[in-house]
């Protein structure tokens, strides 16, 4: 024995025969992974071959995605540019680079990681010259991508007052979404818009964008993925390149999106994607929930990981969201339990208001007793699915001078839509208003450009009259010619018009008048982008503003005391937003207003998706209740006010499949558990006070309203007509509600005296 040998015999375990080398000791698990639980480190150490993590809410993606990227670099598998992470915001990008950074220890540089927009761009400098662009190629802005198409659709004879820019606009990003340049679009995939010639514009403008070297953002995808598709060297390169891809947010990816991404796998396969499948929301900007749900079919063998135990919320109010997320049929599959060792807590409030002003208050009175309890308001939100709801609240909120903010979206009175129809009301009002007729005088389009507004403006001021007289002066004088002095003439007659019948019909008729007659309104209508229906929608809610003041003057001195509500004052704010906007954020106490038929699931999305729609609504409220800690408050109103005039409502089908045992109903309106039965609203005048208030019976904490059954009853099987869906057929009976599966509707929910026996 030498004395090497010697020396380890005498520090060898004493169970070890001496000459017999003892075993390595095995080396201590990294801090960063004994931090987590045991799927989320099935997640992080499983580095080979497909991996989709299906990760709940509050279940910790963001440090999986992230422990999983700094693993692949401290364990050698890969370095910093060998991997190819994706995000689909800039400040999830940056988060993640901070908490890889953190985890090494040191700044992560030569990283690959973005956003899709950003690290296409940053490829396509690499091959731009493969699709006719220079390396230094300009990315264009929304403006300036319109501006471009309308001079297209100019040169190409097209009428733009009847087939707007933005219609196509958005046509043009569809088919980009869709990984479609012009000479792929099949006639199944084309449109109508513009006379049939939307696809030769598109090649237009593509075109014009190659001669001014420059891309809009969808191309930024379609040309890379393109370049890949038909070009197998430059994709081999990438192959070669990058051994491993993390993908964020995997359910929102639209389907230019999964072709890159998929391209790019198909080298190393080493691709994991982490996301929730029942937490997508966004297909109204082209995400495919699909693609999430064939993950397993694209990548056969795929290891799928269920991240399951939520540290955010309750166990009620997990119970509550994975209660209701299970009637969805489109869905992979998991259950949310609680990971938290405080995880009791209180049930989920369903509360029963009489209309939607009740509502307001409701929400109002338990923000001031949280407050007085010393919650802080940025814990606190209100998450509303449609944007014309939020000003209800903030007009509440003004009114106890609670301090809030809107997430995502501009106030109520500052959106661009009500700014206009405030400014069409300023020039009603006080016509020497120039501010304000200086933003309508063209809006909607009506040819009066800047040399007419030129000519204006000299007369004004040489003047020193208001711009409104200066126009008229200039119509007299023959200073305007074509079709800015009939436009122009058409303006100003119309403002007299107006005036006119103010005093007679009132100021909520004539402000609906003045909008439709102006083209303002149609303006909207014949708008083709996602954000059109929504501004209508607050148009709506506008002129519902407008019911609750006696005078125009009144509401136009209540709207600017609101406006001077102190914007930049910083510190502790509720937070109001839609429920699109409150993915992927957390709060102690969530309310959720308006869950009615129509409104939540909202019609339109039930309309044009189906029963796709109906499912990503309730996708929708799962989000929503799983925004919430420790306390969410649904509620729902018997009535709400359109225009002047109220209309009953039926209780949102959600609250139905929300589990009992989890909910805690409350309220004194006129819905009960699972039902609500409708009475006329009677009311007086344009504004609208209610008459009476129909009688009620007590059943337990709720209170049902009473109304004389139906003389002619409507069986499951009895064909009926309903005004709006047309002819269908009745497939259930619940009270006064009716499920009817019409003939080109589809699948309704309706109240019986809405329908007629066929």
């Amino acid at each position: 024995m030498t004395a090497r040998e010697g020396r380890l015999e005498a520090f060898a375990p004493r169970s070890i025969p001496a000459g017999v080398s003892a075993p390595p000791a095995p080396s201590p698990v990294p801090d960063y992974l004994t931090r987590l639980n045991p799927e989320q480190r099935e997640a992080v150490e499983t580095l080979d071959g497909p991996l989709l993590v299906l990760a709940g809410a509050g279940t910790g993606k963001t440090r999986v995605l992230t422990t999983r990227f700094a693993h692949l670099l401290m364990t050698g598998r890969a370095f910093p540019g060998q991997v190819l992470a994706v995000t689909f915001t800039n400040k999830a990008a940056r988060e993640m680079r901070e908490r890889v950074a953190a985890i090494l220890g040191r700044p992560a540089e030569g990283l690959w990681l973005g956003t899709f927009h950003a690290l296409c761009t940053r490829m396509l400098r690499r091959h731009a010259e493969l699709v006719g662009l220079t390396s230094a190629f300009t990315i264009l802005d929304t403006d300036d991508q319109l501006r471009l198409l309308k001079q297209v659709m100019e040169a190409g004879g097209i009428d733009l007052k009847r087939w707007p820019a933005p219609g196509l606009m958005a046509q043009i990003q569809r088919w980009k979404d869709r990984g479609l340049p012009p000479d792929r679009v099949t006639p199944a995939e084309d449109t109508d818009y513009a006379g049939g010639r939307a696809r030769a514009l598109y090649a237009g403008y593509q075109s014009r964008l190659r001669d001014l070297n420059c891309a809009d953002f969808g191309d930024l995808l379609l040309h890379m993925t393109e370049i890949l598709r038909t070009h197998p060297e430059v994709l081999a390169d990438w192959h070669r390149r990058f051994r491993y891809i993390l993908v964020d947010e995997y359910q929102d990816t639209n389907l230019v999106q999964y072709l890159w991404l998929r391209l790019l796998a198909q080298g190393h396969r080493n691709i994991c994607c982490v996301g929730d499948d029942d937490q997508s929301i966004y297909s109204w900007r082209g995400a495919e929930i699909e693609n999430i749900l064939r993950f397993e079919k694209d990548f056969p063998n795929a290891k799928v990981v269920r991240l399951e135990s939520n540290y955010r919320s309750t166990r009620p109010i997990l119970a509550a969201a994975s209660g209701l997320i299970a009637h969805n049929t489109g869905r992979l599959g998991k259950t949310l339990r609680a990971g938290r060792n405080d995880a009791d807590g209180e049930k989920v409030r369903v509360v029963s208001l009489w209309d939607s002003e009740e509502e307001a208050r409701m929400v109002g009175e338990r923000i001031e007793a949280a407050q007085r309890s010393g919650h802080a308001l940025a814990e606190i939100a209100i998450l509303v699915r449609a944007g014309f709801q939020t000003r209800a609240f903030e007009e509440r909120l003004i009114t106890l001078g609670v301090p809030y903010r809107v997430v995502g979206g501009l106030k109520f009175y500052e959106r661009a839509e009500i700014r206009d129809a405030m400014a069409y009301l300023r020039v009603l009002a006080q016509p020497a208003d120039d501010l304000a007729f200086e933003r309508i005088v063209n809006t909607p389009k009506r040819g009066i450009g800047d040399t007419a507004l030129r000519r204006m403006h000299e007369v004004a001021r040489a003047e020193r009259i208001p711009l409104t007289l200066a126009a008229a002066k200039l119509l007299q004088a023959g200073g305007m010619t074509g079709k800015a002095r009939a436009a122009l003439s058409e303006l100003l007659h119309g403002f007299d018009r107006w005036r006119e019948a103010l005093p007679k019909d009132g100021h909520v008729v004539v402000a609906a008048t003045l909008l439709d007659e102006s083209g303002y309104t149609e303006m909207w209508k014949q708008d083709k982008s996602p954000e059109a229906p929504g501004r209508l929608e607050n148009l709506k809610e506008f002129l519902r503003a407008l019911t609750e003041f006696e005078s125009l003057a009144g509401f136009l001195e209540h709207v600017a005391l609101v406006m001077e509500n102190d914007e930049n004052a910083e510190g502790d704010r509720l937070s109001l937003m839609t429920l699109h906007a409150a993915k992927g954020l957390e709060f102690d106490m969530v309310f959720l207003p308006g869950w009615e038929e129509g409104l939540f699931p909202h019609a339109r999305a039930m309309e044009e998706g189906g029963e796709k729609g109906l499912e990503e609504e309730r996708r929708l409220a799962y989000v929503g209740l799983t925004r919430a800690r420790k306390l969410a408050i649904v509620s729902c109103a018997a009535n709400r006010r359109v225009y002047g005039n109220w209309s009953t409502t039926v209780p949102s089908r959600f609250l139905d499949e929300l589990p009992l045992e989890h909910v805690q109903r409350e309220g004194s309106g006129a819905m009960a558990r699972n039902r609500m039965i409708d009475v006329p609203s009677v009311f007086t005048g344009t504004g609208g006070l209610m008459a009476r208030r129909p009688r009620v019976i007590e059943a337990g904490a709720w209170e049902v309203q009473q109304r004389p059954a139906r003389q002619d009853a409507i069986a499951v099987g009895q064909r009926v007509f309903h005004q709006k869906f047309g002819y269908g057929r009745v497939t259930a009976v619940e009270d006064d509600k009716l499920d009817i599966e019409f003939e080109k509707a589809g699948q309704k929910r309706v109240l019986d005296r809405f329908v007629e026996k066929a």
